[in-house]
C-alpha cells in the first residue's frame, strides 16, 4: 500500500506519515519497483496503534517507547496523564471562570476590564490587608461579580476580612441569596455558617427563607446564627433554638436579648416564659444553665415571667434563688422610679 492510500484510510496525512518514519516510529516494510514507500498491514495497524495513543495525550516519544520496550508498563504512564489532564481541566476551569465573572461585570472599556482583574486577584490574595481593602473598594469602583464575593465570602477566615467581604455582598443585590443557598448545601459546617452569617446581613424575603431553613440545620452553631438573625426580624418561629442557645451557653447574653425583643406580646411573652420555664425545670438541666434560664426570664414581661420569678426566689439550688430574688428586687426598684 503507497503512503497516498495509506493516507487517505487512516486519516494521517503524508507529511505526518514521513515524521513518523524520520522518528522511527513507523518504517515502510518495503519499497516499490519505482522506489516509492510501501506500507505492510502490519505497518498500518502500528500508525493506528501511534494514532490511539496520541489521542490520550502521549508525547511521541512516550508512543515509542511503549510500542518497542517489551518491558513497558503504562500503569505509570496512565496515572500521570491523569494528573496532567486534571490539572489541564482545573486552570482552563479557572480561567473560564474568571472570564465570566469579568463579563458579568460589564466593563465600558479595558481600564475596567484591568480594574476587575486586579480586585479578582487582591481577593484571592495572601494578604488579609490586600483582601479587605479589595472588599471595601468593590462598591465603589467597578463592582466585582457577585460570584466572586460569595466564593470570597464562604472561604474567608480572618473575621475583619469576613466582615468587610459580607458588607459588600449585602450591597451587591442581585443573586447573593441564591447563590449563598449553594453555601448552606455544603457538607461543611463552618462553610455553612459562613453562608448563614453572610445571609444574615442580607435583607428581603429570600435571605429570610433561606435563614429559616438552616433553622434546621444539624449544627448548632449555624442554627444559633440564623435564629438570632430571624429573631431581630422579628421571627417567633426562633424561640426554641434561642432558648437551647441559653441552656448551652452559646451566645447566651444574644439569645436572651433576642427573646426580650420578640416579647413584644403578652401571648408571645407567655409562651417564652413557658418555654423558660420548662427548660428550669428539666432534670438534664445543670446548675449554671438554670441560672442563665432565669437571667433571661427578667427580659419577658408578662405575669408568667415574674410569677416564675418569685417561685425560682425560693429554689431549692441556692444560685438560682438568689439571682431570682435579685431580679426581683431590681425590677421593682426600676418600676419605684
Amino acid at each position: 500500500m503507497l503512503i497516498g492510500e495509506v493516507a487517505r484510510r487512516s486519516g494521517v496525512s503524508a507529511r505526518m506519515l514521513r515524521h513518523y518514519e524520520s522518528l522511527g516510529l513507523v518504517r515502510p516494510s518495503g519499497r516499490s519497483g519505482s522506489g516509492y514507500r510501501e506500507y505492510s498491514g502490519e505497518d498500518v495497524r502500528r500508525i493506528f496503534h501511534i494514532e490511539s495513543l496520541r489521542s490520550l495525550g502521549l508525547s511521541l516519544r512516550e508512543i515509542g517507547r511503549a510500542l518497542d520496550d517489551p518491558g513497558f508498563t503504562p500503569s505509570a504512564l496512565v496515572d500521570d496523564l491523569i494528573r496532567q489532564t486534571r490539572e489541564r481541566v482545573a486552570a482552563e476551569t479557572e480561567l473560564l471562570t474568571r472570564l465570566r465573572r469579568i463579563d458579568a461585570a460589564d466593563p465600558a472599556d479595558w481600564t475596567d476590564v484591568l480594574k476587575v482583574v486586579a480586585l479578582l486577584q487582591a481577593l484571592r490574595s495572601k494578604s488579609a490587608d490586600a483582601r479587605q481593602r479589595a472588599a471595601l473598594s468593590s462598591v465603589d469602583e467597578v463592582p466585582v461579580p457577585v460570584e466572586a464575593l460569595v466564593e470570597a465570602v464562604l472561604s474567608e477566615t480572618v473575621p475583619n476580612v469576613a466582615g468587610a467581604l459580607r458588607w459588600a455582598l449585602a450591597r451587591s443585590g442581585g443573586r447573593g441569596p441564591a447563590l449563598l443557598a449553594e453555601g448552606l448545601g455544603s457538607p461543611v459546617a463552618v462553610v455553612r455558617e459562613r453562608a448563614v452569617q453572610a445571609l444574615a446581613e442580607m435583607p428581603g424575603g429570600e435571605a429570610a427563607a433561606l435563614l429559616r431553613d438552616a433553622l434546621a440545620d444539624p449544627d448548632a452553631v449555624v442554627r444559633g446564627h440564623a435564629a438570632l438573625a430571624l429573631g431581630a426580624r422579628g421571627a417567633a418561629e426562633t424561640v426554641p433554638t434561642l432558648i437551647d442557645m441559653i441552656v448551652e451557653g452559646r451566645n447566651d447574653t444574644d439569645a436572651a436579648d433576642a427573646l426580650s425583643v420578640l416579647a413584644s406580646d403578652t401571648a408571645t411573652a407567655d409562651r417564652i416564659a413557658s418555654g423558660l420555664v420548662d427548660r428550669l425545670a428539666h432534670d438534664a438541666t445543670e446548675a449554671p444553665a438554670r441560672g442563665r434560664l432565669t437571667q433571661a426570664l427578667a427580659g419577658i414581661p408578662g405575669t408568667r415571667a415574674s410569677h416564675a420569678l418569685v417561685e425560682l426566689s425560693h429554689d431549692a439550688e441556692p444560685a438560682v434563688a438568689l439571682t431570682a430574688a435579685y431580679l426581683l428586687r431590681r425590677g421593682r426598684a426600676a418600676g419605684d422610679r
